[in-house]
């Protein structure tokens, strides 16, 4: 039963998004029920396909949809701010949030997206009910031709001018062919090696858009196993093993005493536990382990 990660296709933003231009502030609200962005940028030339501003320039489509997404931020810092301001009387923590929200208005209306800001824990927490779109991890997706893929784009002007700005934002940056990957969704998973092979591919662009997902997110995959199914199950990097017993079921955090454990590949290539047990690669572990990418975990528990 493998882990699963939902994607949400948004259609593309345009100028005045923020202030209900088009389907904007639809689209907007969409986004921000997502724990992060993933913007597809064009970095390919080609005369039969038509840009909207008549030009290639992933710098200048970047700006657009980033303005519209610091106008909407700005927008709901402005008015947290001023329900606190009225109501502050009331709020226990108010001066803090009422600091916290005047310096992300200078930031926003600087042009720099929130997530730039190195944030308290309790800062997070203060801002998490505004779900703030600078404020979530970010990729861009560079769609390039398909003779781009082999290097990464590592030769594509448009490519290096994104990953320069995705420094800058402390957003990731993956390289696909929307066109390749339309012609890989056609192919059975035989086909789709070979065809992989072909272009110098070790994995899909999908692939690596939700390996990407996992890292900007601080996410990763442990596993249980028995007789009836194997079971991926998603966590935070840095759950400790009741925690990681919590995502299953609460009572398996709060009665948990401890857990079993083999790394991935010991795993498969034992066989099993038994084996990996003959040959020194099981460990018991309590509750201040951390659990790593790949773990294959049972728990021992008592409620």
């Amino acid at each position: 039963m493998p882990a699963t990660v939902e994607f949400v296709d948004i259609a593309g933003l345009v100028k005045g998004a923020a202030d209900g231009q088009g389907l904007g502030n639809k689209f907007l609200s969409n986004i921000r029920e997502c724990d992060a962005l993933v913007h597809v940028v064009r970095c390919f030339e080609d005369t039969d396909i038509i840009h909207v501003d008549g030009s290639v320039d992933s710098q200048r489509d970047i700006a657009v949809i980033n303005f519209e997404l610091i106008l909407s931020d700005l927008s709901q810092v402005e008015r947290a701010l001023e329900r606190t301001l009225k109501t502050r009387g009331k709020i226990s923590n108010a001066a803090s949030k009422i600091q916290l929200y005047e310096k992300l208005i200078k930031v926003l209306e600087s042009g720099r997206a929130v997530r730039t800001l190195d944030l308290s824990e309790e800062e997070n927490s203060d801002l998490s009910d505004l779900k703030l779109l600078t404020m979530k991890p970010c990729i861009y997706a560079a769609n390039v031709n398909e003779g781009d893929l082999r290097d990464e784009g590592s030769k594509n002007d448009q490519v290096q001018k994104l990953r320069e700005t995705a420094n800058e934002e402390s957003a990731g940056v993956i390289v696909v062919s929307a066109q390749v990957e339309a012609e890989i969704m056609q192919l059975d998973k035989n086909e789709r090696s070979m065809f992989l092979s072909d272009l110098g591919l070790s994995r899909s662009g999908l692939e690596s858009l939700i390996r990407a997902t996992y890292a900007q997110l601080g996410l990763q995959t442990y596993f249980t196993t028995g007789k009836k199914e194997t079971r991926a199950w998603t966590i935070k990097r840095g759950f400790t093993a009741p925690q990681a017993a919590g995502v299953i079921h609460s009572d398996f955090e709060r009665g948990f005493i401890k857990c079993e454990t083999v790394g991935f590949d010991d795993f498969v290539t034992c066989k099993g536990y038994t084996v990996a047990k003959e040959r020194g690669l099981w460990r018991l572990e309590g509750k201040e382990y951390v659990v790593n990418e790949g773990d294959v975990l049972l728990f021992k528990f008592n409620v």
